[in-house]
């Protein structure tokens, strides 16, 4: 039976925390930073945990599961 392998694209976009969270980054902060007020986009700047409804596709992607 072959390997199981993790989606490149979730690999690249999620971090396990010591605790087993899985952190992300946020979007809308790429472009079009004129019109988002500094306070909006230093909130974007932080990462942040996955939602828990989330949790488990993206630990399958990752292959945690």
């Amino acid at each position: 039976m072959p390997k199981q392998k993790t989606k490149s694209s979730a690999k690249k976009r999620f971090r396990v925390t010591g605790t087993g969270k899985i952190k992300r980054k946020h979007a809308f902060k790429s472009h079009i930073l004129t019109k988002k007020s500094k306070k909006r986009k230093l909130a974007l700047t932080h990462d942040t945990v996955v939602s828990k409804a989330d949790t488990s596709n993206v630990k399958q992607m990752l292959r945690l599961k």
